[in-house]
C-alpha cells in the first residue's frame, strides 16, 4: 500500500510534541504569515479537521477558517483558544541574542 506525503505529514502533526516543535520553529522565523500557515497545517491535520478544532476552541467554524486564511489576523484571545484546542500551550523565554538597550 502506498502512502502519500500529505497523509504522513498529517499523522505526524497529530502528535502534540511534533506540532509544538513545528509551531515553535515558525515563531523563531517571526513571520506572521508563516505562523498562520503552520497553525493551519496543524489544524487541517487533526482527525476532526478545522471544524472539530473550532468546536474544541469554542470558536465558530467560519471564524476559524477566516482566522487561519492567508489574510487572517487573529485576536490574541482567539489565537490562544486555538493553541489550547490543539492541546498545546505557549511559552516565552528570553532571547539571549538580543542586547537590551
Amino acid at each position: 500500500m502506498t502512502r502519500n506525503v500529505r497523509q504522513t505529514h498529517n499523522e505526524l502533526l497529530r502528535d502534540p510534541e511534533v506540532a509544538a516543535e513545528y509551531l515553535s520553529e515558525a515563531f523563531e522565523d517571526g513571520d506572521a504569515s508563516v505562523i498562520l500557515m503552520v497553525l493551519r497545517n496543524i489544524a487541517e491535520a487533526q482527525e476532526d479537521g478545522i471544524s472539530g478544532l473550532a468546536a474544541r476552541s469554542h470558536l465558530g467554524r467560519e471564524s476559524m477558517y477566516k482566522m487561519l486564511s492567508s489574510t487572517g489576523n487573529p485576536k490574541l484571545t482567539s489565537f490562544t483558544q486555538v493553541i489550547h484546542g490543539l492541546g498545546l500551550k505557549l511559552r516565552v523565554e528570553a532571547d539571549k541574542s538580543h542586547v537590551a538597550v
